[in-house]
């Protein structure tokens, strides 16, 4: 069995999410950790374990949050892999739990369970726990095998294939995961397990402490930044065009025809929020193409044009210094206005 922690810059969590992957009750483990040139380097932290399962790398330079994960997945030795976030923890029984689970069900590709949200502190929020739950219906599954398991991993998304799962290895052919997944490859991850009607078993219990704090990867993107929307959108429109030329995936063609849809204003607002409205435009007038008519492209179409026209409008002055400067105010107080336009909006 292979524990998979990639790391960056999360010293004080490290060491606790560490502590509660070598604390494990099943034994039979290594721990792989990943760090990705971490601006001080936690060799200290993991020799102060003392524990020889554990297998450290650094790498020299930062590969990104998906090559650094994958990296690590090449070193694995074990029948069965599980993601340890570097700020998330583990319950002792995790492993003890779902392991076996995978060795009774030989149809089973993954086997994962439910979590508990902590904050910074490792306090539980019992609010936040149930509204994790509730977002991604595990509160609707009850313990047992699903098969197949298309509608709970890639349509509800109730599969954290890389959160709180242990994934049989071999089932999946890694190298095969195109770099373009970036930030989604959890999501990807959980459709190589279940495209060809493969099984998952559930286990109804919280055995895994997802960290929420300000230093997320999810909090450091940034719903109202432009150049972080632009990526979150371009990964998204990448895997929903590999789920929908997939026939295995056919009968929820419409349900991924939706979400690229989605994606494509989500990348024409952050377009926008670049300053950039014409490139917008062309994804804005996409999602009204495949009839996605909501408030929320209307509205940033909307904008795109306002912003084209002022920026126009600029171009005529004759005196190009006095346009530049026009134009840099402009295109601040445009981009201000868009922000505060899809400031409750735009996820």
């Amino acid at each position: 069995m292979s524990v998979i922690i990639p790391t960056y810059n999360r010293p004080t969590f490290l060491r606790a999410a560490l502590q509660s992957a070598v604390q494990q009750t099943y034994q039979n483990i290594e721990i792989i950790v990943f760090d990705n040139c971490s601006p001080k380097d936690p060799r200290a932290i993991i020799e102060s374990f003392d524990d020889s399962r554990i297998r450290f790398w650094r790498n020299e330079k930062n590969l990104g949050l998906f090559a650094n994960a994958i990296n690590a997945v090449k070193m694995a030795r074990g029948k069965y892999l599980a993601f340890l976030h570097d700020d998330d923890l583990w319950s002792d029984r995790f492993l003890e739990s779902l392991v076996p689970l995978l060795e009774q069900y030989p149809e089973a590709t993954i086997a994962f369970c439910d979590q508990f949200i902590i904050d910074e502190t490792g306090k539980i929020s019992a609010f936040a726990t149930r509204r994790m739950t509730r977002a991604y219906r595990r509160d609707r599954l009850q313990s047992g095998l699903y098969q197949p398991f298309v509608e709970i991993g890639l349509v509800r998304k109730s599969v954290p294939s890389v959160a709180g799962a242990v994934i049989r290895r071999e089932s999946i052919d890694w190298a095969s995961i195109p770099p373009e997944v970036d930030r989604m490859h959890d999501l990807y991850i959980t459709y190589l397990c279940c495209k060809d009607g493969q099984a998952a078993y559930y286990l109804a219990d919280k055995l895994v402490y997802h960290r929420e704090h300000p230093n997320t990867d999810t909090f450091l993107s940034g719903r109202r930044d432009g150049l972080a929307k632009i990526s979150k959108a371009k990964v998204e429109i990448f895997c929903y065009q590999r789920f929908l030329q997939d026939s295995n995936l056919r009968p929820f063609r419409p349900h991924f025809k939706k979400i690229l849809l989605h994606a494509q204003t989500t990348l024409g607002i952050g377009l926008l929020l670049a300053n950039r409205p014409s490139e917008a435009r062309v994804h804005l007038f996409q999602s009204l193409r495949g009839r996605l008519f909501n408030m929320r492209t209307l509205v940033a179409l909307m904008l795109s044009l306002l912003c084209s026209l002022v920026l126009m409008e600029r171009s005529h002055e004759d005196d190009s210094d006095h346009f530049l400067s026009l134009n840099r105010v402009e295109s601040i107080r445009i981009s201000q206005s868009i922000q505060d336009t899809f400031k409750n909006t735009a996820r």
